[in-house]
């Protein structure tokens, strides 16, 4: 049987009973965008933030494109963030016309490593964007005093991190802007795309709700070059079903978390490993294997699907050629991006699953020589 990397069919039959009356509710009103679920859905993540203000999106990308443009960051400007992470961090900081400038991460937590965000300040920089990453956040405290010291905005991605904390306070409440994908395979995830940000910021919160709309407060009123990264209704009446169960979903996925690193602890290269002042949700599940594509192969012959996140950082991609980085420059983002392996992840997973990959892992590392 197979073991897929995500199963999202498993646990759609677990609130499908709450899932499509919440759909044919909107149907039946017809109000399909920022209607009664998208706004009550705002308020409601907004408080699970504990933030003052949520602010609906289409996709985690407009979410921080968004997010950078409230913040009035623009063309010769730059923005400290990593390269280990999906392109979307990126990408945003491009729509926008600025300039990313990578540091490397911590080779612990695969997060922004922040002792070196001094030596990559400039005068042009005008914000730091770090990520929380498979479901641990980064080290916020000194990254907030640095930014405190140079005047300069802090936005957090989010995406990978939703319900998880830093010393007690939920990711994406202590910076300027908090940025969360919505994707469907996230630990909160709609069925398609949606994203939505938090912030403390009055002003910052109706920036972006002008934005989000063609620039718009009242309709037919353009103050400025908008876009239409608004959420569908239906969309937000599918999160605020799956809201309340976030945490439990959460637990579980630590629970699973557990299980396997005392499996495999000893047995892989490196298993993720929660920081004292981190709670990690485990968007994804993180091993450090040698060989890994023949590991991969070994896992797939016994159907246990796997992923690579990912397998070349952002600062090597052709797409970010311009910005001048080379093999060597970010040597502890680079290491971990030839040994990662993610293993199968969600809260539906069974004992008996977890087993089967642990099993099939460990008989994948047996050098070839040595196999009976």
């Amino acid at each position: 049987m197979t073991i897929p990397l995500v199963d999202l069919k498993a646990q759609y039959q677990t609130i499908k009973h709450e899932v499509l009356p919440a759909i044919e509710r909107v149907l039946e009103g017809m109000s399909l965008y920022l209607g009664p679920e998208q706004q009550a859905f705002e308020q409601e993540f907004a408080a699970y933030c504990q933030s003052g203000y949520g602010i609906s999106v289409s996709n985690g990308t407009d979410a921080l494109a968004l997010a950078l443009r409230a913040c009035q960051i623009g063309p010769g400007d730059e923005v400290i963030t990593v390269a280990n992470t999906f392109i979307a961090t990126v990408e945003a900081i491009s729509m926008v016309g600025a300039t990313p400038v990578f540091i490397d991460v911590d080779p612990d937590t695969y997060t922004m490593n922040w002792h070196d965000i001094e030596q990559a300040i400039t005068p042009q920089t005008r914000a730091i964007l770090p990520v929380h990453l498979f479901g641990h956040p980064a080290e916020m405290t000194p990254i907030l005093e640095i930014a405190r010291t140079h005047g300069l905005r802090v936005i957090e991605d989010a995406s990978q991190a939703h319900g998880a904390t830093y010393e007690g306070r939920p990711v994406g409440s202590m910076g300027d802007i908090g940025c969360f994908s919505l994707y469907c395979s996230k630990t909160l995830g709609a069925y398609g795309e949606a994203g939505v940000c938090v912030t403390n910021d009055a002003d910052l919160a109706e920036r972006m709700r002008m934005l989000r709309d063609h620039g718009s407060r009242h309709r037919y009123e353009h103050e400025v070059m908008g876009v239409n990264a608004r959420m569908d209704e239906i969309q937000a009446a599918i999160l605020r079903v799956k809201l309340p169960y976030l945490d439990q979903w959460n637990a579980k996925r630590q629970a699973h978390a557990q299980r396997y690193s005392e499996r495999l602890r000893g047995v892989v290269t490196a298993v993720p490993e929660a920081q004292p002042w981190a709670t990690h949700v485990y968007y994804v599940y993180v091993v450090q294997v040698p060989d890994r594509e023949r590991v991969r192969e070994s896992l797939a012959e016994r159907g246990i699907l796997t992923g690579v996140h990912y397998p070349i950082p952002l600062h090597l991609q052709p797409a970010c050629a311009q910005y001048g980085y080379k093999q060597g420059s970010l040597p502890v983002t680079e290491e971990a991006a030839e040994h990662i392996l993610s293993l199968p992840m969600y809260a539906e997973l069974t004992e008996e699953q977890i087993h089967q990959v642990c099993d099939a892992l460990a008989g994948a590392l047996i050098p070839a020589g040595t196999r009976g």
